[in-house]
């Protein structure tokens, strides 16, 4: 099972995606912007798998919370989410081998499937 760091700025979306993800066993570690999260990242001992962030967040987005994840964890696989399929797009410069991303909004089932496949 993979250690999960989360970052969204959604309440409702965080907690849907920690009880999908913790039911199938996976650890998840729960942010509420891309600043904490880089700050978990840069913890002493942090070793994260995943990070699944929201691309639209305030102060630092999504897509430069992933650039920033990967300059100091290059083998780490991110799964952006987001609401707007446009924002997507952005992630194409992304320099990341096991990159995924899913549409808001989504089931347990979709999001489930969806670390799945990162992590095959």
């Amino acid at each position: 099972m993979a250690t999960i760091l989360l970052a969204d700025d959604d309440a409702a979306v965080r907690d849907l995606v920690r009880r999908a993800l913790s039911s199938d066993g996976h650890t998840v570690h729960v942010t509420q912007d891309g600043v904490e999260a880089l700050e978990s990242l840069g913890a002493n001992g942090a070793t994260f798998d995943i990070l699944i962030t929201d691309v639209d967040m305030p102060q630092l987005d999504g897509i430069s919370l992933a650039e920033k994840a990967l300059v100091m964890k290059p083998a780490l696989a991110v799964i952006l989410m987001s609401g707007f399929t446009d924002q997507l797009e952005r992630a194409a410069r992304l320099r990341v081998r096991r990159l995924l991303s899913i549409s808001k909004p989504f089931t347990l089932d979709q999001i489930k499937q969806v670390v799945k496949s990162v992590l095959a």
